[in-house]
């Protein structure tokens, strides 16, 4: 299949060095906030999460950012899935949003840790008791014969804790990623896109540098 004519022009805005923000988790509030509110994006929260295994194999999936401020940026998951088996072995990870319909992209770098158990049972009562019950049932990334298997350990959950409070499973919880490097990339006419990263020296400060596209 060729797709060498598959392109098109990125004119939507320019990212000028004048109007980011000097602290980049403010750079990523802004552009989040506009994210969500635009129309064309289905889910803004949707991000691509990079992990390395023991054996440097890269692993990628999208997983859903469900909250973010100044100490970094959090997800859940099950600890026993292939992200967590990475993250046990390497606690360096890579984070990638792609607004494309804003001809965005935001890269983000740093570790993860995971968030104690408190935090992640207030917000596994948050969710939809479906969800629940699905956290509960499924042995993520384990080898599973049908999806038949899968959803008669769902209906045997449901009739289980019929009017009880669904237990959060043991091996589920929150990761918080702690970024050290950001990256910003506004879509450029003629691929001249404006790409600026931002990197903190040892003192603990942010600071600035505009990268080639």
């Amino acid at each position: 299949m060729k797709l060498h004519d598959e392109r098109r022009d990125y004119e939507r805005a320019q990212l000028h060095r004048s109007i980011l923000e000097t602290n980049p988790f403010k750079q990523f509030e802004s552009w989040f906030a506009a994210a969500k509110e635009a129309a064309v994006l289905p889910d803004p929260t949707a991000f691509t999460l990079a992990t390395v295994n023991a054996a440097r194999q890269p692993h990628q999936r999208v997983v859903l950012l469900k909250n973010f401020d100044t100490a970094g940026f959090i997800f859940y998951t099950n600890y026993d899935s292939q992200k967590g088996q990475d993250i046990a072995v390497n606690p360096l990870v890579s984070m990638h949003f792609a607004w494309l319909p804003l001809e965005q992209q935001v890269r983000i770098e740093g570790t993860i840790e995971k968030i104690d158990r408190a935090a992640s049972e207030a917000y596994f009562q948050t969710r939809p008791r479906n969800s629940q019950l699905g956290a509960l049932a499924s042995q993520q990334s384990k080898v599973i014969g049908s999806r038949s298997e899968l959803e008669a350990v769902y209906h045997d959950l449901t009739e289980r804790y019929e009017g009880q409070d669904v237990p959060m499973p043991e091996n589920w919880g929150g990761y918080r990623i702690k970024p050290d490097y950001f990256e910003f990339w506004q879509g450029g006419k003629y691929r001249l896109h404006d790409r600026f990263g931002y990197h903190k020296n040892t003192a603990g400060t942010w600071f600035i540098e505009r990268l080639q596209p």
